[in-house]
C-alpha cells in the first residue's frame, strides 16, 4: 500500500543513513520500526522498586555520655 508521510527532515536523514548502513530499503526500515513500536515492550523488566521493611523496637536508654560510669553500665547491660 502506498501512503504519504510528513517526516521531520533530520529524522528522515537519520532513517535513510541507517537503512543504507543496514543494506535495506527505507520502506523496509520504516516497516520494521513500525512493527517494533506496535509490538510494544518486549522483555522489559518492571522498574526496580525498593521495599523497606519496618521494624519496631524499643528506644535506646538515655545516658549522659559525659558520665563514664553511667555509660559503662549501659554498655555492660547489652
Amino acid at each position: 500500500m502506498k501512503t504519504t508521510l510528513n517526516l521531520n527532515d533530520q529524522v528522515l536523514r537519520q532513517a535513510k543513513r541507517r537503512a543504507a548502513r543496514d543494506g535495506i530499503t527505507l520502506t523496509r526500515f520504516v516497516e520494521d520500526a513500525l512493527r517494533a513500536r506496535l509490538a510494544g515492550p518486549r522483555g522489559r523488566k518492571p522498574p526496580f522498586r525498593l521495599e523497606l521493611e519496618t521494624v519496631t523496637g524499643t528506644a535506646p536508654p538515655t545516658v549522659d555520655i559525659a558520665d563514664r560510669d553511667a555509660l559503662y553500665n549501659v554498655i555492660d547491660r547489652a
